[in-house]
């Protein structure tokens, strides 16, 4: 069959779809519109005639009369009137009308309007209850009417569009593929825009195209640009932009519970006398030193990757740093902090630095507290400084570079390596598939990815640690055909490297009736660090059958309008954002919202790190499709 005939062919099967869409959504609403003035006119009608009558003492006879003269104007199926015993007073019923419309129209489209109630009084006695119901006929006849109309407007307009169409087709052979790519492209949730055509007759197509796929892309826009606000109200300090102590605590929480988290710092700076600053300096003074501070943290957190401030109350900032030397960063701020201070008129007043080492599995209680003790010896000394307390469990502290790295690579060697997996469901509790983390072993004890990933990053040998995660991960579904699917983390690093994309493409490639089943993520921070080098994965890859999607979703959300051309799965919105959501409004909003974009960019949404029942019972209403972490698992059990 000729392009032409396929083309053409489409273009009637869309215009009937268009037509039959717009006569049912026409045809319904005017349905809907008569059905609802019935109902008015119900209720009009019953109130009116019930107030009428109970203006005055009436009497039976009175009654049985009025009802009467109204039903015989024949605008009335019924009218009934029930004493308050519930013994029925008058009661007059019409005959089935025939109003010339079909009665398969009526069947299919019925008018069904509720009837009017009203209650009759006489002084403070009550009467009895009149209900009155108004004839459907002249409402069926209007809608048949109006459809009728429809379809004669809609197939003209079908004759006039299929025939400019043929006109418009002869002339789109060879310049047409560009726009049935870019509305293929469109359908799949990707925004892409292409050259405008040359040819005169595809020139007004392309420009309309690419305006819509404009239009459509600042749209999401606004919306992202409108989701944020909502999430820096809900999470960040008016004041300085820096996250607020509540959401520093959900994502320090979350820092220590995921497997795959970087070690790292916490930085804890402290201005003393912040009340005697603001008596010498004024309230507006000392609140744009304290958001020049913020903007302190803030680039420091921006230069480190992974990295995130916060202000936890008046005088008290805090700074994560991952894979960073923390002490000269604290230098810094120590320096930049007493210097806003005294550039700003103020006396010069003492800043304490506390530093306390991040490691997996470490009890926040326990990491603040060892904090707050390096704070406090900074504190003892009257004048600023910067502590750092040793990690409370000194057997644990990192080894050299280079011990890790032989460790590393022998584990590698003799296959010390295996996966932990755990799952993910949807919100009937189905096991949508398992979310799988390295294991490698060191001295007989297998150690989490979280106690090897950060040095293996330094030291550029997770490529090789992904390509192992991938090549398990598709042993795994081999081995059993009932697993739904199997997710592999893969870090940024490994995504851009060229080497690593072709590797992945070979191993897919060779078992590709199991890869269908492997979805692959990468960290939203590594996705948005390398979106050029994660957009060429995601082209390499979207033929391969796999799943692609993003974890830890949701901090630079702002920017989802990038992704509108990579054709992803999902994304697993991180859970910082998902603690206490049962009772956090503020991202509950936000998650509602980020649920809507992402659904209209063809994307599911999973939540990170649910841990109790209360959280997984609030995510339906929110609109996620599916949930992993702690509740879920203890479900699973």
């Amino acid at each position: 069959m000729s392009m032409y005939r396929q083309l053409w062919i489409a273009l009637i099967i869309g215009t009937l779809l268009a037509l039959a869409g717009g006569l049912l959504a026409t045809t319904l609403s005017a349905r809907s519109y008569l059905q609802t003035q019935l109902e008015l006119k119900n209720i009009d009608n019953a109130t009116v005639l019930a107030q009428a009558l109970s203006l005055r003492a009436v009497e039976p006879v009175e009654l049985e009369l009025s009802i009467a003269a109204l039903f015989d104007s024949g605008h009335y199926d019924a009218i009934t009137l029930v004493d308050p015993r519930g013994k029925m007073l008058v009661e007059r019923r019409g005959a089935p009308g025939h109003s010339g419309v079909p009665g398969w129209f009526m069947a299919l489209l019925p008018i069904r309007p509720a009837p009017g109630v009203a209650h009759i009084a006489s002084g403070w006695k009550q009467v009895g209850t009149l209900t009155i119901v108004s004839r459907s006929q002249f409402a069926y006849h209007t809608l048949w009417n109006s459809t009728l109309q429809m379809i004669a407007v809609l197939a003209f307009s079908g004759l006039v569009a299929g025939y400019l169409a043929t006109l418009i087709l002869r002339r789109l052979k060879r310049p047409l593929d560009a726009v049935v790519e870019q509305a293929r492209a469109i359908a799949e949730r990707r925004f892409v825009t292409t050259p405008v055509s040359n040819v005169p007759e595809l020139r007004q197509l392309s420009v309309a195209m690419n305006s819509t796929v404009v239009l459509l892309k600042s749209l999401f826009a606004d919306e992202a640009e409108r989701l944020e606000a909502i999430r820096r109200e809900a999470n960040t300090d008016a004041l300085t932009g820096l996250a607020n102590r509540h959401h520093f605590m959900q994502q320090m929480g979350e820092v220590l519970a995921v497997e795959d988290g970087a070690h790292g710092s916490l930085i804890l700076l402290r201005l003393s006398h912040l009340a005697d600053l603001n008596r010498q300096l004024g309230h507006k003074a000392t609140d744009a030193m304290l958001a020049a501070i913020g903007e302190r943290f803030d680039a420091q957190a921006q230069l480190h990757a992974d990295g995130f401030a916060a202000r936890l109350n008046g005088s008290d900032f805090a700074l994560v740093l991952r894979g960073a030397e923390p002490h000269a960063v604290a230098q810094a701020l120590l320096a930049g902090v007493a210097g806003e201070v005294v550039n700003r008129g103020g006396s010069e007043a003492p800043v304490y630095v506390g530093i306390g080492k991040i490691q997996y599995g470490l009890n926040l209680g326990a990491l603040l507290s060892q904090v707050d003790t390096a704070l406090a010896a900074a504190e003892a000394q009257g004048v600023s400084a910067v502590r750092e307390e040793l990690p409370l469990n000194i057997a644990e502290a990192p080894r050299s570079a280079g011990e890790w790295a032989r460790l590393i690579e022998r584990s590698l060697e003799q296959r010390w390596v295996r996966m932990a997996s755990f799952p993910v469901v949807d919100m009937a509790g189905n096991v949508v598939h398992r979310e799988s983390a390295l294991r490698l072993m060191f001295g007989g004890e297998w150690f989490p990815a979280a106690r090897f990933l950060p040095i293996a990053e330094r030291l550029g040998l997770t490529t090789r640690l992904d390509l192992v995660a991938v090549t398990l991960g598709l042993d795994e579904l081999a081995g059993d055909a009932t697993l739904p699917g199997l997710a592999v983390n893969l870090s940024a690093r490994s995504v851009q490297d060229p080497q690593f994309r072709q590797q992945v493409l070979e191993l897919i490639g060779a078992r590709a009736a199991v890869a269908r089943r492997l979805w692959l993520e990468v960290p939203e921070s590594g996705v948005f660090a390398q979106l050029d080098a994660f957009r060429v994965f995601c082209e390499a890859l979207r033929a391969s059958g796999c799943r692609l999607g993003i974890e830890h979703f949701g901090r630079h959300f702002k920017q989802i309008a990038l992704l509108h051309d990579m054709a992803l799965d999902y994304v697993k919105v991180d859970g910082s954002f998902i603690r206490d959501i049962n009772i956090n409004g503020g991202n509950q909003n936000f998650l509602r919202g980020l649920n809507s974009i992402a659904h209209k960019l063809g994307l599911q949404v999973y939540a990170e790190g649910v841990s109790d029942v209360a959280e997984l019972n609030a995510l339906d209403a929110l609109g996620f499709d599916g949930a992993t972490g702690p509740a879920v698992q203890d479900l699973a059990q």
